[in-house]
């Protein structure tokens, strides 16, 4: 599982690394809000913690950016921001869970675990690295599909919406159970993208003359069917 740790604070940052690197964690440290928002925008974190009150970017911008690009990778809050309101904004941005200065380190770690867990029956995808229905393979962490045997670049996004139809096959998936998976419940786009983004994944994976791969279900949604 990888983390990443964004706080400017190193007498809180150092010591919390080490800790989660004990407890068998991939960690990644940046003290720099604009640092950190580009790592979370472009790694492929299982859990990111974020310090409110950074250089640069705050943790709370952070979130919000990842939020309106569809990114729904859990986030944990630490901050010293305490009030009521406080921790309405911070939850209204996005973030996942909050946690005020100081806390116990055992309570951090069960609220980890906890976030990690929601994002594995969230995202049971993301426990396999592999998944094949017939002649289709999806390589999710390199992001490549295989078509008998021909290897395809795909989009994160892309990756995402086939590995989703996939984990699913033969069942019918609606375009609002789509929508909410890969943007979000409170992050709709507009109707045309997801029809677009499957467009284009056609386009990637499909053989000219050979059945359709994804199959629309008119005024439902989309199926991969497996033989």
């Amino acid at each position: 599982m990888q983390i990443l740790l964004v706080d400017d604070e190193p007498a809180l940052a150092e010591p919390l690394s080490r800790l989660l690197t004990r407890e068998g964690y991939t960690v990644d440290v940046v003290t720099d809000g604009r640092v950190g928002c580009n790592l979370a925008s472009g790694g492929n974190y299982d859990l990111l913690i974020l310090d409110w009150m950074l250089p640069h970017l705050t943790g709370l911008e952070i979130c919000q950016q990842l939020r309106d690009r569809g990114d729904l990778t859990p986030v944990l809050f630490l901050t010293a921001k305490d009030t009521l309101d406080d921790r309405v904004i911070g939850l209204d941005a996005g973030a996942d869970d909050y946690l005020v200065k100081p806390f116990e380190l055992r309570e951090l770690l069960a609220r980890v675990r906890a976030l990690l867990r929601r994002r594995q029956l969230v995202d049971p995808a993301r426990t396999q690295s592999k998944l094949q229905v017939d002649d289709l393979e999806l390589d999710l962490d390199n992001q490549l599909a295989y078509v008998c045997g021909r290897s395809i670049e795909l989009s994160e996004k892309e990756t995402q919406l086939l590995g989703y139809l996939m984990q699913h096959a033969g069942q019918v998936l609606t375009h609002s159970q789509i929508q909410g998976y890969l943007w979000g419940e409170n992050n709709p786009p507009n109707s045309n993208v997801l029809a677009a983004l499957v467009r284009l994944l056609r386009r990637k994976i499909e053989v000219k003359g050979a059945p359709e791969l994804i199959q629309t279900v008119y005024g439902k949604g989309y199926r991969i069917s497996n033989k």
